[in-house]
């Protein structure tokens, strides 16, 4: 029995075929349009429906691109399943380099909207109605805040699912996170749902990281494949080694001031360890930033302007640390990434 076509905003998809739509989400003062693009890849064969959506926060470009690449990537054409691609899903906040909406509302924390709301609200309602409710996977692409930035990693809630589980050890990114849900966010709308969701966190806001992008690329090939999506590249190789870790905690200035790095992304700390040092521009007045625990860091202020009580080391604590250190030292050696 052949499939039936897909649709969306009122635009039918045939089983088969891809097409680019422009949904509707709202309009400019001047009456101007704005429509969130969309990707639609209608396989011929059932299969998942899977939703991979980047620039939620619309300053975050590194899912834009591997969104796209995504989409010109070898055998897309001929998946399994459907395939919802979404490369820039906070139009509002990519058009002006921001992370926010007009009204400074964080669209990820919408979630699930109602369609007589505030802005976020109503394109929350718009994109859960038209593309999250439709998913039964899920991938949200994200980096760090602007003048922050992150290792690649994922963040999931383990426990609840071992679809999700089996997902993000399949990603092939180092670091694990079994991370809490954030109330509004889409990871927690769709886990509520039951819906298998991953969160890729890499690198840093208004940049393209490429030792972020490729390995996003290449980390949601290896779930398609998991999932039944793609067909095996015939290899067989396991993916790289993952290491969940147990907690995290940032490092924060406890005065004022300039900081100076003592450490770099990626790099193995002991607790009570200096990772950096914040000063007044004469040097008068000093103050150490140390590790309260053994780990590794996964994120960390690219801005050496500090001022107190901010956050500037993300340090993940692991049971087996030597294991993620090797596991960070085998990505840093495929990709070329800050630290290495």
């Amino acid at each position: 029995m052949a499939r039936e076509a897909f649709t969306i905003a009122g635009t039918h998809v045939d089983p088969g075929t891809r097409r680019q739509i422009d949904v509707p989400v709202a309009r400019l003062y001047t009456h101007t349009p704005l429509h969130i693009p969309v990707e639609i890849v209608h396989g011929r064969q059932p299969g998942p429906t899977l939703l991979v959506c980047g620039a939620i926060h619309g300053d975050e470009l590194n899912g834009v691109e591997i969104v796209r690449r995504l989409l010109r990537s070898r055998g897309i054409a001929r998946l399994r399943g459907t395939l919802i691609a979404v490369p820039v899903v906070n139009i509002f906040g990519f058009l002006q380099q921001s992370r926010y909406l007009p009204d400074r509302r964080d669209l990820n924390r919408s979630f699930p909207g109602s369609a007589n709301g505030s802005l976020g609200s109503r394109i929350a309602a718009l994109l859960r109605e038209e593309m999250v409710d439709r998913a039964t996977h899920i991938i949200d692409l994200h980096t760090g805040a602007i003048h922050r930035t992150n290792l690649p990693q994922i963040r999931s809630q383990l426990e609840e699912n071992e679809e999700t589980r089996a997902m993000a050890e399949a990603f092939g990114v180092p670091v694990i996170l079994n991370a809490e849900l954030r109330e509004g966010s889409l990871r927690a709308y769709a886990q509520s749902r039951g819906v298998p969701v991953l969160t890729y966190e890499a690198g840093e806001a208004l940049r393209f990281d490429e030792w972020a992008i490729a390995p996003g690329v290449r980390g949601i090939r290896r779930v398609m494949r998991l999932i039944g999506m793609l067909p095996s590249d015939g290899r067989r190789r396991a993916p790289p080694a993952a290491e969940i870790a147990n907690g995290s905690s940032w490092a924060r200035a406890s005065i004022d001031g300039i900081l100076r790095p003592r450490v770099a992304l990626g790099a193995r700390v002991a607790a009570g360890e200096v990772l950096g040092v914040v000063a007044d521009p004469f040097g008068d007045d000093e103050a150490e930033v140390k590790a309260s625990a053994d780990g590794i860091v996964i994120g960390m202020s690219n801005l050496p302007l500090a001022n107190e009580g901010e956050a500037l080391f993300h340090v993940a604590r692991f049971d087996e640390i030597d294991d993620i250190e090797s596991a960070v030292e085998d990505f840093q050696s495929r990709y070329d990434t800050p630290s290495s």
